[in-house]
């Protein structure tokens, strides 16, 4: 499958509601996701382990038509210090364009302390299906029907 040309795709647009705030990034040519950063410059967030928090970005995005964005967990930070997203992946739609908040909490058994500038999630773009919902009185077969989890297989 090829990839598709990025100049053939709209902008992200990206206003910087905090003077701080740190502009997404993508950390490698090919990464999918743009690595977001925490906006504390008034200083550290600590997360307590169970503990979980709104942390601001400092941005607002301007996500084009047709396209979502998701945030997800960094697996560095979940696998040194069991930090993820609660709703992940996060829905970002095209039309909002408050400030982006990402919802971490500390699933670890000690508290870490998040700093500004701190990388702590990404943002990856997807297009959307548009699908109009129309209701029926029954659905077309199918070769699974109505079996549910763990039905294909262990």
């Amino acid at each position: 499958m090829m990839a598709t040309d990025p100049s053939s795709l709209p902008p992200l647009l990206i206003q910087r509601l905090h003077p701080a705030a740190t502009t997404p990034q993508r950390m490698s040519a090919d990464a999918a996701g743009l690595d977001l950063s925490a906006c504390l410059p008034d200083g550290p967030l600590v997360l307590r382990p169970g503990e979980r928090c709104l942390v601001p970005t400092g941005l607002a995005l301007g996500i084009p038509s047709g396209f979502e964005g998701q945030v997800r967990a960094r697996s560095g930070l979940a696998l040194r210090h069991g930090l993820a997203i609660l709703n992940a992946p996060g829905t970002i739609d095209a039309d909002y364009r408050g400030e982006l908040k990402i919802i971490l909490i500390n699933l670890g058994e000690l508290p870490v302390e998040i700093n500004h500038g701190e990388r702590i999630a990404q943002l990856v773009l997807a297009p959307v299906a548009m699908l109009a919902p129309l209701e029926v009185d029954a659905l077309p077969a199918a070769a699974r029907g109505a079996a549910g989890f763990g039905s294909t297989g262990r």
